[in-house]
């Protein structure tokens, strides 16, 4: 597998947009394909098989461009879909999730703590964070809660005002997110508002953004692999969806920070 073949990236929608960036900061000389499956979001409300299906469609998709590497930038379809993926792709690309980088760093940061996660209700309803932190043996701790307004409300637009402070104080005054010692950001828009939430901790509580945890976990695999690129040049980068609305495209603007052209790629014929 060349060295100049792209990274894969995919998302229920453009939140994994996020993520994206994170990458092309840290090593800009990747190229990148995205692909946002808004026909479907959010996946944060399908079922797991639903979930499985779409990854599995999407990763064709990937591989018939060359991916050297998958990354599944959804926590929903990392919780519901990772090790299908895995098998499917076999050793045509690396696969990575975004939630075992966490769990890695959690290990080496976070033993003998307990600390919040807020993220949609099917990575929350799988568990997988706080059974993938407890069997690490260090004696973490995840409180979970699903904060399903916060996704639809970051796509809108609202955030950085008085309804989006309002929601996420609902939300982080739960009583399950009391006496935590950290809060795991668990959905690729919530470093969006991640300005907000410190706020609403006034700095006492760490937020824990996994958007730079992943893009440094995606360095060191292809360091590990013999996969980089070495040149100082800015890699290519394309951008799918598949349906195409012009709000779509104003958001992408939130969520990469910067313009990028959309293409409708429909792959559910």
């Amino acid at each position: 597998m060349p060295n100049a073949a792209p990274i894969g990236i995919f998302d229920s929608g453009i939140g994994g947009l996020t993520l994206a960036h994170a990458i092309t900061e840290l090593i800009p000389q990747e190229p990148i394909i995205y692909f946002g499956d808004t026909a479907h979001l959010p996946y944060g409300d399908k079922s797991a098989t639903a979930i499985q299906a779409y990854s599995v469609k999407i990763c064709n998709l990937l591989l018939e461009k060359n991916c050297k590497l998958i990354l599944i930038a959804c926590n929903s379809a990392s919780a519901a879909a990772y090790d299908l993926v895995k098998t499917y792709v076999g050793t045509k690309a690396v696969v990575v999730n975004v939630i075992d980088p966490v769990i890695q760093y959690l290990d080496q940061h976070w033993a003998g703590k307990t600390l919040g996660l807020i993220g949609t209700k099917q990575t929350v309803n799988s568990g997988i964070y706080a059974r993938k932190a407890e069997a690490l043996g260090k004696d973490i701790h995840i409180q979970s809660l699903a904060t399903p307004l916060l996704a639809p409300m970051i796509e809108e637009g609202f955030f950085n005002n008085t309804i989006s402070e309002q929601i996420i104080r609902e939300y982080l005054e739960q009583d399950v997110l009391k006496n935590i010692e950290g809060l795991i950001l668990a959905c690729t828009h919530y470093p969006l508002i991640k300005s907000q939430i410190e706020q609403f901790y006034q700095g006492q509580i760490p937020v824990i953004d996994t958007s730079q945890i992943v893009a440094q976990e995606i360095k060191r695999i292809l360091e590990q692999y013999d996969l980089s690129i070495q040149e100082e040049a800015t890699g290519s980068r394309q951008f799918f969806v598949s349906d195409y609305t012009d709000s779509f495209e104003k958001s992408t603007q939130l969520f990469f920070g910067e313009t990028i052209k959309l293409t409708q790629y429909p792959i559910w014929d």
